[in-house]
This record gives C-alpha cells, sequence and structure tokens, in this order.
C-alpha cells in the first residue's frame, strides 16, 4: 500500500505510525527467528513499506483502538479480502470469534499500556468463515516523535502446520498406548476417527471393518456420519463396483471418487450419499502383514473434489494405526479362545464351563428357572483308539462334537470336559418336560450312528447321566457331580444309555 493511498483513507496520527514502520521492523528482525532471506526482506522493507505485499508472513499496524491501518497481502488473502485497504478501520471483532477477538483485543491494550511486549505467543485463531489456523505472533508497541504511543505492530507466522504435526504425533503416541493398555477396538477406532477429523475441514472420517469369514464390511466408527447412514451401509458386502470402501476392500487398493454423484462405482449406492449431502468419498483399505483386508478408512466430503495431499496422508496414517488396532485386537480374541476352547473339538473347556455354568445358575436362581445338566461319557473309546490309532481316535471326538453340536441350540452350554468326557446344559429346563427327556435321547442316539474313517466303520456309543436344579444341587460343582454319578449309573447297567438322578415319568419311559 503506498503513501498516497494511505492519505486519503487514515489520519495523520496513522501515518505517523507508518513511519514509524523502518524502526519497529529493525526491532523484530532482532527478535524474531528469521532465515537470511527474510532478513534481507525486512532490511528492503525499511526503505520501502510496500515490499510487505510480498512477505509471507503476517505484517500489520493497528492505532491506539486496535483498529487495522496497515495489513500486507498476506493478511488481507488470509482473512479473505481482494485488498488490504478493505481491512483499513476494522478490528479483530470483524474476522474471528468473539471470546477470542476479546482476549486479542484485551492483550493489545495491555501491551500499549504496560509496554510489555508479546513475543512468539501461539494462537488458535478461529474465523467466521474461514478455516482455522494456529499463529505465531509478536507485536511491540509504536511511538510517534513526541514519544506518544499510536498503536502497535503486529508480525504473525502460519504455524498450522506445525501445529497438526505436533498434534498428529501426540494422538498417535496416545493411540498405540490405548492399543498396548488394550482398549477397546471401539474406542480406539473413534479416537483415530476424532484425531483425523480434528485436522481437517468439512470431512467426516470412516472405519469399516471387514467381517471374519465373510465379505462384508461391518461398522467401526464414524463419528460424524449420520446415523441412518452408518446403520443403511453397515454389512455392505465387498465388490468390484460398491461405492468407494466396497471397492477399496476388493481392489486392495486406494479408490479415489471425485464425484459420488457421476461415477459409476456408486451406481448402486449414489443416492444414497447424496441424500445426507456428500459428493466425495476416497477409501484406503487396511491390510495385515500377511497381506489380508482387515477393513477399509474412508473420508467423506460435501463438495465434487479430489483429496488434498495432506488428505491422503492421514488416510495413509489412519490405515496403519488401524490394522495395528485390529491385529491386536484379534490377536487376543484368538489368545482368550485358545485358553477357554478345547483345540481338537473347537468347543468350550473345563475352564469356560465353569464361568458359564455359573453364570446360567445365576440367573436361575434369580428369575426361578429351572437348569438340566447332563454328563456324557464315550464308551469303550479307549479301544478306538488301540484298534484304530490315536488320530483315527482325534477324527471320532471331532465327528462326535460336531454332532451334538447340531443337536443343541443357541442358548445351550456344549463343553468338552476333558479326554472323551463332555457336558452339555439346557438353561430353563424342567425335568418333568417330556420335550428334555427326548434332547437328550436325540443327542445320545446322535452319538451311536456309525462313523467311516479311514475305511472303517466304527461304531460309538455313549453313558449319559443327568441331573436337574435346584432338585439336585444349587451349584455348578454338586450339579455336575450328580450328573456324574447318574452317568456312572447308565456305566454300571450296561452302558450305552441315559440315567438321571430320580424318574422323570412315571412309567420310566424314556430313559
Amino acid at each position: 500500500m503506498s503513501s498516497a493511498m494511505l492519505r486519503e483513507v487514515v489520519s495523520e496520527d496513522h501515518l505517523d505510525a507508518l513511519d514509524e514502520l523502518r524502526y519497529q521492523l529493525l526491532r523484530i528482525s532482532t527478535s524474531v527467528e528469521l532465515d537470511d532471506d527474510q532478513r534481507e526482506l525486512l532490511r528492503r522493507a525499511m526503505d520501502a513499506a510496500s515490499i510487505l505485499d510480498d512477505f509471507p508472513e503476517y505484517f500489520y499496524i493497528k492505532d491506539r483502538h486496535s483498529r487495522y491501518v496497515y495489513v500486507n497481502a498476506a493478511v488481507a488473502a488470509a482473512g479473505g479480502f481482494n485488498s488490504a485497504s478493505d481491512m483499513t478501520g476494522t478490528t479483530v471483532f470483524d474476522h474471528i470469534r468473539l471470546e477470542k477477538a476479546e482476549e486479542i483485543f484485551m492483550l493489545e491494550q495491555q501491551l500499549m499500556s504496560s509496554g510489555k511486549a508479546i513475543v512468539e505467543r501461539e494462537e488458535f485463531i478461529e474465523s467466521l468463515d474461514r478455516d482455522p489456523i494456529w499463529l505465531q505472533t509478536t507485536k511491540t508497541r509504536l511511538f510517534n516523535d513526541g514519544g506518544q504511543v499510536i498503536g502497535l505492530l503486529g508480525l504473525s507466522r502460519d504455524i498450522t502446520g506445525r501445529k497438526r504435526q505436533e498434534e498428529m504425533r501426540h494422538g498417535h503416541a496416545v493411540l498405540l498406548e490405548m492399543i498396548a493398555r488394550g482398549q477397546p477396538l471401539p474406542k480406539v477406532l473413534e479416537a483415530l476417527t476424532n484425531l483425523v477429523e480434528r485436522q481437517l475441514s468439512e470431512v467426516c472420517a470412516s472405519v469399516l471393518l471387514l467381517e471374519e469369514g465373510t465379505d462384508r464390511l461391518r461398522h467401526g466408527a464414524a463419528p460424524s456420519l449420520p446415523e441412518t447412514y452408518v446403520k443403511l451401509i453397515d454389512g455392505i458386502e465387498i465388490g468390484p463396483r460398491t461405492g468407494s470402501c466396497g471397492t477399496a476392500a476388493w481392489r486392495r487398493s486406494r479408490v479415489v471418487v471425485s464425484d459420488i454423484e457421476n461415477d459409476p462405482l456408486w451406481h448402486s449406492f449414489g443416492d444414497l450419499a447424496l441424500v445426507f449431502g456428500f459428493r466425495a468419498c476416497w477409501s484406503m483399505p487396511i491390510m495385515a502383514p500377511d497381506g489380508a483386508v482387515l477393513g477399509t478408512v474412508a473420508l467423506y466430503a460435501r463438495s465434487v473434489r479430489e483429496p488434498s495431499q495432506l488428505e491422503l496422508e492421514l488416510m495413509s496414517v489412519a490405515t496403519d494405526i488401524a490394522g495395528i488396532a485390529i491385529e491386536r485386537t484379534r490377536s487376543e480374541e484368538r489368545i482368550r479362545h485358545m485358553a477357554h476352547h478345547d483345540a481338537l473339538t473347537g468347543l468350550p473347556n473345563r475352564a469356560l464351563f465353569w464361568t458359564q455354568f455359573n453364570r446360567v445358575l445365576l440367573e436361575a436362581k434369580r428369575e426361578s428357572h429351572k437348569v438340566t445338566v447332563a454328563y456324557i461319557d464315550l464308551d469303550n473309546f479307549k479301544q478306538i483308539n488301540d484298534c484304530h490309532g490315536h488320530a483315527a481316535g482325534d477324527e471320532v471326538l471331532k465327528v462326535l462334537a460336531g454332532r451334538m453340536a447340531a443337536c443343541v441350540r443357541s442358548g445351550d452350554l456344549l463343553v468338552r470336559l476333558g479326554g472323551d468326557e463332555f457336558a452339555i446344559v439346557f438353561p430353563k429346563s424342567f425335568p418333568d418336560e417330556p420335550n428334555v427327556m427326548r434332547r437328550l435321547h436325540e443327542v445320545r442316539m446322535a452319538l451311536s450312528s456309525p462313523i467311516l474313517i479311514e475305511g472303517k466303520t466304527v461304531r460309538p456309543s455313549c453313558s449319559m447321566g443327568a441331573a436337574f436344579y435346584p432338585q439336585d444341587g444349587d451349584s455348578a460343582e454338586s450339579l455336575l457331580a450328580s450328573a456324574d454319578r447318574a452317568m456312572y449309573d447308565a456305566k454300571q447297567l450296561g452302558r450305552d444309555r441315559l440315567s438321571v438322578t430320580q424318574p422323570v415319568l412315571a412309567d420310566g419311559s424314556g430313559i
């Protein structure tokens, strides 16, 4: 801005402030860390204030009332003005949110009253109509020839990139700590998407998880997506043209859709996204170290556009962190499964049995329900091992476990106690109901069907004992012991039969 232009819009006091620019720029150049090129610009600015229009940092002069007298081109551009003169006479109250504007105004007034300079103060500035930024600001007073304070000179640097990197490093460390502490996967993924969204404006982040054993993507985290949209896309099947996420998982590579409405990948889903105001979606697959697809990370934008380099970089970081979290969770799940399930048959083991059986009994006591427990021992199983080998014996156990699993319902408890012994618990069952005995009989008959192992027929059978809560015990241990005694009675009576601790029907049928 030239002196002639300035004379048309500002007072003599304001011109005095501009004349003081050389001296104050020199002070700034010695108090703020600058490189050689920037120092040279400052020296040249002392001879021609207009050179500041080419300076990348934000230079401005304010009068005694914190009104802008002069701003360089960088300040004007950051404020969304075509001309620096458009900002003359305005204050921070015209450009940023009220709370921060009040804070800045008070600090500037204190500066001009006390003389204590503001040096490299970091401030988060939220504009009324533009993206928020971080500034590092230095301000000092300006005086006229009579030594009176006439305003201030400010130098601000945009440090948004640096602050973003600092927050990402901190967020990355926090997320890794959450993973190391075994925080629930949904909590980790929500923290991850929140971190990504804090770095970007006008985008919504999403994580979908590929359901193990299927080709369907399930909701992982999407704190800013509409809940209805999240529910509608939950369970989407991956494929060559299933939106950005389904296609990214299918291709195992990044998919960038800049215009959802006109992109063939969104032909079947575009209307759904458009209803919620989404116009672009970019997705990247989450990969396991072995090359398996674990899920996807996506960013949704409400305008038709390509992703920025920053957005692509953040997606890449997010997929790495999400992959670590998912792998850690699934590894822990596999370890827990191995600790509580039989390696051969896949059934719950004795350790898990006690936990689940006690839970069933606790509910039965609270709700006054009845419970049935059956103790099953395979007859003459040692002979199968001796005659056909242990490999054949293991195969028989797996087949019989599968048959029992086919006989029980989702709420029932089937476990391998060890060796050739199993147990079944029927919650909410009544010992005088024919249905209970029928189900136990079905299990026994299923275990008696022949099995073909390596071309040889094996004819298994079992002895089964049943006990009932609360008649035969009020604890898991006492009930299993009662069922064990009943099973022993079945052995004594000739094997291949069911024995109960008391008659179920008057004529004893079904036993």
